[in-house]
């Protein structure tokens, strides 16, 4: 993890959201923080706030989940976090949630979602 380098935030929310479900594994809830927030943010160039609010919310505690079934097949927390990444960016953002939430359709899931709350966090 020393060749990303990456402003990362606490949390706003350790009791849920990544952070708490993250927490009830086996894995350092702050390492694990620390590289979800980087790998997030390469992923979608988006802000230190925006990752943290996602990262925060439901959304958060969802990818988290996606890391434990990752890890659960044996992967490590990095190789787990990057494959819980790569099933986020697969899915894409349907009509129904570009309608409600204004994310243009077709974009992948983690980028649209993420971009969501980096510009939620400049209002």
């Amino acid at each position: 993890m020393n060749e990303h380098l990456y402003a990362c935030l606490p949390t706003a929310n350790p009791a849920f959201g990544f952070f708490g479900t993250i927490a009830c594994g086996n894995e350092d809830p702050a390492k694990a923080w620390a590289l979800a927030t980087t790998l997030v943010a390469q992923q979608t160039r988006s802000s230190a706030e925006g990752v943290r609010d996602w990262l925060d919310s439901t959304h958060g505690r969802h990818f988290a989940d996606e890391i434990a079934n990752q890890m659960s097949r044996g992967l490590q927390l990095d190789t787990a976090t990057r494959a819980a990444i790569d099933v986020f960016q697969g899915w894409r953002i349907d009509r129904q949630t570009s309608r409600r939430h204004g994310i243009p359709a077709g974009l992948p899931y983690l980028t649209g979602w993420v971009a969501h709350f980096d510009i939620a966090a400049e209002d």
